[in-house]
């Protein structure tokens, strides 16, 4: 089971806390300075922080020439008419701006003959014709300037999170802060491997507000993360508003895990977490969890229980123990009615469906049900994608499965892969950002085991599960189940170091793929996620930069 039984975690695996590490008092007070890093991170003496220190590791680097350094007189210079390019040399210099202290124009002039090159954003192919593809982009940096070029608008924006890490790390500060702001010379060539790279909120268990998600959101961008999986609905809550079954979110989103007064969001809400999300790249991939994990709307509406009578709202974190009654119509009433509004209030093409631990559903009911509420997504124009247990019945043609499981074999979904099921990698042993780091950890679960950073980043996605081609594999997602987690603090001391692992394996090229080289990168990431205000563990498997 995803989130309650407990499994046999291989010993070699297991990495205890060593001296050094924060602890778990610290961390779950939230003490400030964690990283012990210096008071201005990112400065240095030595130069520019070398062009392939970044995170996720680059396609292809080639360092060459002198850094490039931004100056009071440097802009970020646009194509004319162009307004993509236009936003995300917004968006740059919005980033840029607080700490260097530069006023970072952004114009579609020309610079004077012999004047600072500026910041060049572009859109096309490569200057040698090559494609860059829908995500890719290239950066040349010298002397007099930085060429950042890309087919698309997302192309750009993941060429700027290059940019920003290259940059020290105080440049991510709020406040004025001392240079020098150098870029390392040479030409970086990139795009992503896996089309689906993902992370997922569950704001059923505890409800996170707008500008919760949205803090989340800025954060997965920085890693060039460009899926956020909403976990909207559970036995705990039912979270968005649904205009023609009301009391779903008036009752059913009342409560949480612990017995909290809940919440939900608005359509209104949503609209602005799919377009913050939209801003940075991300689309928003909405999750309506059935036949099982589905208290909450039962409690709300009787009428959806075989039997008539309303269950008990429920704040516990057991799991299996709810279903729709698939024998009912009332119930495909339901499920039209509610994939349609979250179908035209979602831009982006998918739908998660759930389909997990339906323990109280027999399998001649679980088909039954997903097979009308795989059609029921595809009536309203969106791509369904579902927990792995979908092989077990039939996946619609175009379906995902998501597979979580915690053994590398897993014959159903196998055979549906090979069969043309595309897959989603997301096994709770690995990237279950929910899961505790070790024994000390203030905040998650273990059932899974204990997921340390090395543990999250050193496997192969390509080859993971026994049976499905390399060819199957969409890409890969980091959940975050939030029993144990109520703030921010508690999401980012989950998600950081182990996030950005995640997200080179879904970005990065398999020949890239090194531990060692990862995890000497990364180090210097504490200092970046020090001046952005983050809260993380301190990983005793990382050299962290002092």
């Amino acid at each position: 089971m995803r989130r309650i039984l407990p499994t046999l975690f291989c010993a070699a695996l297991l990495v205890a806390a060593v001296p050094g590490a924060v602890s778990a008092s610290a961390a779950a007070a939230g003490t400030p300075g964690t990283s012990g890093t210096s008071d201005t991170p990112g400065t240095s003496a030595d130069g520019p922080r070398p062009l392939d220190h970044v995170v996720p590791a680059p396609a292809s680097v080639t360092p060459e020439g002198d850094p490039y350094t931004l100056t009071e007189d440097t802009a970020i210079r646009v194509p004319q008419g162009s307004d993509d390019a236009r936003k995300v040399g917004e968006q740059l210099a919005e980033l840029l701006r607080p700490a260097t202290g530069f006023a970072l124009p952004v114009t579609d002039d020309a610079p004077a003959a012999g004047a600072d090159g500026g910041i060049r954003l572009s859109l096309g192919d490569g200057e040698d014709g090559a494609d860059l593809g829908a995500e890719g982009y290239r950066l040349d940096v010298s002397a007099d300037s930085v060429a950042l070029r890309a087919g698309t608008r997302a192309g750009l924006f993941y060429g700027v999170q290059t940019l920003r890490q290259l940059l020290p790390a105080a440049v991510e500060a709020d406040t004025e802060q001392p240079g020098p702001w150098q870029v390392a010379g040479g030409r970086i060539t990139d795009a992503p491997r896996y089309e689906y790279r993902g992370a997922m909120l569950d704001v059923s268990r505890h409800f996170f507000t707008v500008d919760q998600v949205k803090r989340y959101i800025d954060q997965l961008a920085l890693y060039k993360v460009n899926k956020l999986h909403l976990h909207l609905s559970d036995d705990q809550g039912w979270r968005i508003a649904i205009d023609s079954w009301p009391r779903l979110t008036e009752y059913g989103g009342s409560t949480e895990v612990g017995g909290g007064e809940g919440g939900h969001y608005t359509k209104e809400d949503y609209a602005e977490i799919v377009r913050h999300a939209g801003e940075k790249q991300l689309t928003v991939v909405p999750e309506i969890d059935m036949p099982g994990h589905t208290n909450a709307a039962l409690a709300s509406y009787a009428e959806l229980n075989c039997d008539g009578v309303a269950p008990p709202l429920y704040t516990g974190t057991e799991v299996g123990f709810s279903s729709l009654c698939v024998p009912l119509e009332r119930t495909y009433d339901f499920v039209d009615d509610v994939v349609r509004e979250v179908a035209e209030m979602t831009p982006g093409p998918y739908l998660h469906i759930g389909g997990d631990e339906a323990h109280s559903t027999s399998d001649a009911d679980y088909a039954a049900f997903m097979e009308r509420a795989q059609a029921t997504v595809a009536e309203y124009g969106k791509k369904v994608i579902g927990w792995h247990q979908l092989a077990g019945a039939e996946p619609a043609e175009g379906a995902v499965a998501q597979f979580w499981g915690t053994t590398q074999s897993e014959p159903e979904l196998a055979e549906a892969a090979r069969n043309g099921t595309r897959v989603i990698l997301s096994p709770a042993n690995r990237a279950y950002l929910d899961m505790k780091y070790d024994e000390s950890t203030p905040l998650g679960l273990s059932w899974a085991g204990y997921v340390e950073a090395r543990q999250s980043y050193d496997w192969n996605p390509g080859t993971y599960v026994e049976g499905v081609p390399s060819e199957a594999v969409y890409g890969v997602e980091a959940p975050m189940w939030s029993e144990t987690l109520e703030t921010n603090d508690d999401i980012e001391f989950m998600a950081f170091p182990r996030l950005p692992g995640i997200a080179e394996l879904g970005w990065s090229p398999e020949e890239s793929h090194d531990w060692e080289a990862y995890r000497t990168r990364i180090a210097e990431h504490g200092e970046r996620w020090d001046a952005l205000g983050i809260e993380w563990w301190r990983s005793p498997q990382i050299p962290w930069t002092e």
